[in-house]
């Protein structure tokens, strides 16, 4: 995990412009916000598919990279006054905090497009157009209505409501888990001898602990500290969302995160040795304290 995590800095330190460069503020927040730490799952999960099918490092770092700026981009806006409205990311001040509102507003912008650039000019993806084509489809699609902003949406406008657990499960499947999957599709298409029925199986691997994932997110905002998870401790109870624990209890949340983890390993049954990193990254998703 460390030397995956080490491998992605140093690769989007290659990416991110620098501060000497202007708009020098702009580019300052950019850096700010994706190395201010984090654990780095979305690009492990892209480097543990890819290793799983034998592909090289080299070629797993632009997807790598593009996740992972992704990622900290939506967390940027999630952040911002019109959203969550939160102060503290990762034990420090949040983007719009550190810098302002508008910086923040830009840096998403730009850590946005950033991701697909990373996609289309990376020279190690030994891959054909077609196969980069459908890499930059699978992000665009993940992140879009149909992905990562449309949970958003959703989850914005369920403040207040009453949802069942279907309804909840609809709304973590755009919101955290389209991108969860994202990072595994991009893995295996890294691979140029991956088949379709692998990719159903792992795609059903990364529903699963992206789930789970949202799941144990839900439980450490009840049972954690601010300190341990570097963010404000029960923000969803402040917002009045609706959580897997408000609907099942802790113990029912705790049991489905566990279920959907034994399903999301049973799907690798077919895969050589190779893929116990991604049982290990399933057993992980739930054993995490922030």
């Amino acid at each position: 995990m460390t030397t995956y995590q080490k491998r992605v800095d140093t690769a989007l330190d290659g990416w991110l412009p620098i501060p000497d460069i202007q708009p020098h503020r702009l580019h300052e927040a950019m850096r700010y916000a994706v190395q201010g730490g984090g654990k780095r799952i979305r690009p492990l999960l892209v480097y543990l598919t890819g290793n799983a099918l034998n592909v090289d490092l080299t070629g797993l770092d632009a997807p790598a990279c593009a996740v992972e700026l992704i990622h900290a981009y939506s967390l940027v806006h999630d952040d911002l006054p019109g959203m969550d409205d939160d102060d503290l990311r990762r034990g420090k001040p949040t983007c719009h905090k550190a810098f302002d509102e508008a910086t923040a507003i830009l840096v998403g912008d730009a850590l946005q497009t950033l991701a697909f650039y990373v996609l289309t000019h990376d020279p190690h993806l030994e891959i054909n157009d077609k196969r980069r084509l459908e890499m930059i489809e699978t992000l665009a699609l993940a992140s879009g209505s149909r992905g990562m902003a449309g949970g958003q949406a959703i989850d914005m406008e369920s403040v207040g409501q009453s949802l069942n657990i279907a309804e909840l499960e609809n709304m973590h499947i755009h919101k955290t888990g389209a991108l969860i999957r994202a990072c595994v599709k991009l893995g295996a298409l890294a691979s140029n001898a991956i088949d379709d029925n692998q990719l159903k199986k792992l795609d059903h691997y990364a529903k699963c602990i992206g789930l789970a994932f949202q799941i144990q997110d839900d439980i450490l905002d009840v049972e954690s500290s601010t300190e341990t998870l570097g963010k404000r401790q029960g923000s969803d109870i402040a917002h009045n969302k609706v959580t897997y624990p408000a609907l099942l209890g802790l113990g029912g949340a705790k049991q489905m995160a566990a279920e959907l983890i034994e399903e999301a390993k049973n799907s690798l049954a077919d895969f050589d040795e190779k893929a116990e990193s991604l049982h290990w990254m399933a057993n992980y998703i739930v054993a995490r304290h922030y």
